[in-house]
């Protein structure tokens, strides 16, 4: 009578190897969809697709404060909304900038959240306080179409001040020569930021050109005053310049704008109480206008 033989037994370890060789290759596969999807431009950013860089916020910014490059950082991000033409490739392009809302750390920085006017963030929604670097404040000066470059300083410009008088306005005690009086003039402040206008004109547009602040229209004319930032000190040169002398602005290219004011520290006026009065001899020392 025949008996069936007994079916083979497996070889000790075979489906082990089996499971080892199956896990190498279904990490290979992972590996290589990874890196392809890379090569094709898949991107490691939400929605898929190519990456872009943008300007993002390295911290907490408040609403109605000027962005520093200190605010910013650049990310690398994907999704169809970087196909719109409403985000900052560079951090200069956002600086000097006004947050119109407060931004949380890590957003996307985009035109619609920022503004070139302070006047245009919502009073109701903003607190009441003036975007003044540490150490600065706010200090108003006459201008007119001769002395302020024709109305063509606005919002977020640099200016150059320079003030001209004659010599013995400088030389304490000294006598005026014969003859025509000689006239002195000085640059005596560069990079002088303009942070208001007034009378506020309306047709002012925020970052990203959407609206217009107010609703009656443009305003004629050129503006009477401008409202600047600068240390105490220097305002209480500033009040000398304009008591005793005549005072014209140059408007500086935007290639030089700065982008970060210096600290008041740096500039040797810490605190509003640093400042200890001008006169003749205080002026002099400083600027050395007698040995033109």
């Amino acid at each position: 009578m025949a008996v069936a033989s007994a079916p083979a037994r497996p070889r000790p370890g075979g489906g082990r190897l089996f499971i080892i060789v199956g896990l190498i290759l279904a990490l290979a596969a992972g590996a290589g969809v990874y890196f392809l999807g890379g090569a094709l431009g898949g991107g490691g950013g939400l929605g898929g697709g190519a990456t872009t860089k943008v300007v993002i916020a390295k911290q907490s910014i408040p609403s109605r404060h000027a962005l520093t490059a200190d605010d910013l950082d650049i990310a690398s991000v994907s999704g169809s909304f970087t196909s719109v033409n409403n985000t900052y490739s560079q951090k200069t392009d956002a600086v000097g900038l006004i947050a119109e809302i407060q931004i949380t750390k890590g957003s996307v920085i985009t035109a619609d959240m920022l503004a070139k006017d302070v006047g245009l963030v919502p009073a109701g929604a903003a607190p009441a306080y003036l975007p003044l670097a540490t150490g600065y404040v706010a200090y108003t000066i006459p201008t007119g179409e001769q002395q302020g470059v024709a109305g063509n300083i606005t919002l977020g410009d640099y200016i150059t001040v320079i003030s001209s008088a004659s010599i013995t306005v400088f030389n304490v005690g000294a006598t005026q020569p014969s003859g025509p009086p000689k006239i002195v003039s000085k640059t005596v402040f560069t990079n002088v930021r303009v942070i208001g206008l007034g009378p506020r004109t309306v047709n002012v547009q925020p970052a990203g050109g959407a609206t217009t602040a107010g609703t009656g229209g443009p305003v004629g004319g050129v503006v009477s005053s401008l409202t600047v930032e600068l240390t105490q000190c220097d305002a209480e040169y500033f009040t000398w310049f304009l008591n005793n002398t005549t005072v014209k602005y140059t408007l500086e290219s935007f290639h030089d704008y700065l982008t970060t004011l210096p600290s008041a520290s740096e500039l040797g006026c810490p605190a509003v109480q640093s400042a200890t009065g001008v006169s003749q001899k205080e002026v002099e020392a400083r600027y050395h206008f007698t040995a033109l």
